[in-house]
């Protein structure tokens, strides 16, 4: 029986072609709910290897089954989607795609989120697996989403019948780049990505001539004062001890410049690590905006829409532990705690549709020499691109590595013949 150790620190023979793969994701991406094209590359890639493919779920998503006797289950997910950015990296297989946006629009299109990374690390994890099954025993699931960046995706796989079509997991896992020193593994137990709500805020009023403001109920006036209040929330009602983020996104009201309009439109982000604390500011955001149209003298009642949610990615502290002694021995010195981070994303609701236990991790991403030289002077906000930057490109070499690599020893804790060390 082949030794596992050994089977990771070989796991690049044969990927060579993961660089063109990236590239060609990199330049051709495609925006949420529409990564046919995506979708087709990941199925052509698949169909080499001997799994059995069920497809489409929800969408463009996509499970890829690699069966193996008897043994544990382990499911291993990752997005493909891309973003309305304009990219800036200067790269030559930099993405020039406009497609049509939410308002039909045309839009610049960008991997500036590292999917094309995420999608090509677990398909050379496919590969490795694939060809080295003396080495494993059960059932590996390769799960391929689409539509992350607006949080739909998850939800819409799991709606189309995800838990019945598949094998049920004993374990989930996922990951994300992000900027970090390129190959460093990150990891942490318990809250990982924050718990995120958009919350669509309509305030009513009355319109009028703008010359007689007196005939109207001015909601800009209200949404202006509601903005202010707002503040007051995480600095004053907030314990200092928990965290909790709210911003307003965008402020929307009236069309021209002599008419004080009928509604005013608030569009909120809110993000969180504690649903206690998710639920008293929700409860202060509903009182505020509530006082504050009764307060313009506003009888009608103000509306409230919740959507784009993003479930706590909570990682469970016995599956960290398994996997991070394993990640520990094979990264060595780029095994790193993880820090907690604001961003959200809705991986978490797929192992919480089959009811078991996860881990997500980051993998830094940015070019060693720039991560080095921006830590020493102390500017590593200022000149290190972040995610949904036109400038975010990671490092290749280092991060698919690393990517590819941490796939593989998180799955083989569970399916691997012997101890991954």
């Amino acid at each position: 029986m082949r030794d596992i150790a050994r089977l990771l620190n070989d796991h690049r023979v044969g990927l060579g072609w993961q660089r063109a793969f990236y590239e060609d994701l990199h330049q051709h991406p495609e925006l949420s709910g529409h990564e046919q094209e995506t979708a087709r590359k990941i199925l052509d890639k698949l169909a080499e290897f001997n799994c059995e493919i069920i497809s489409p779920i929800g969408g463009f998503g996509i499970v890829a089954i690699f069966r193996n006797g008897e043994g544990p289950t382990a499911l291993f997910r990752a997005d493909f989607d891309a973003l309305p950015v304009q990219e800036t990296t200067g790269v030559d297989f930099a993405s020039t795609r406009l497609r049509p946006g939410t308002d039909g629009t045309l839009v610049p299109v960008m991997h500036a989120c590292g999917h094309d990374m995420h999608t090509t690390s677990l398909l050379g994890a496919c590969a490795v697996m694939d060809a080295n099954r003396d080495s494993w025993n059960g059932t590996f699931l390769a799960l391929f989403q689409p539509a992350e960046e607006n949080a739909t995706g998850a939800n819409a796989m799991v709606s189309d019948s995800l838990v019945t079509r598949v094998p049920r997991p004993d374990v989930c896992f996922g990951q994300h780049i992000m900027p970090g020193r390129a190959g460093q593994v990150q990891t942490l137990a318990g809250p990982q990505f924050a718990a995120c709500d958009s919350i669509r805020i309509i305030i009513p009023g009355r319109s009028a001539h703008g010359s007689m403001p007196h005939a109207s109920i001015d909601p800009t006036y209200t949404a202006a004062m509601v903005v202010v209040r707002l503040q007051g929330i995480v600095g004053r009602e907030v314990d200092p001890n928990d965290f909790a983020v709210v911003s307003v996104g965008t402020l929307r009201a009236g069309s021209t410049n002599n008419i004080i309009p009928h509604s005013a439109e608030l569009v909120l982000n809110c993000r969180f690590y504690d649903s206690t604390v998710q639920e008293q500011v929700y409860d202060s955001i509903k009182r505020i905006v509530i006082a504050e149209c009764q307060a313009s003298g506003i009888d009608q009642e103000p509306t409230f829409d919740f959507f784009g949610h993003g479930e706590l990615i909570d990682n469970d502290t016995s599956t960290y532990a398994a996997v991070r002694s394993n990640f520990d021995s094979v990264f060595g010195e780029n095994s790193v705690d993880a820090q907690r981070t604001t961003v959200s994303e809705d991986f978490a609701n797929i192992p919480r549709a089959f009811g078991v236990p996860y881990l997500y991790w980051v993998v830094g991403c940015t070019p060693q020499h720039q991560w080095d030289r921006a830590v020493a002077s102390g500017r590593v906000r200022e000149d290190v691109p972040v995610n949904h930057m036109g400038t975010f490109l990671p490092e290749f070499e280092p991060t698919v590595e690393a990517s590819t690599k941490a796939a593989l020893t998180a799955v083989l804790t569970y399916l691997g013949s012997q101890n991954v060390t």
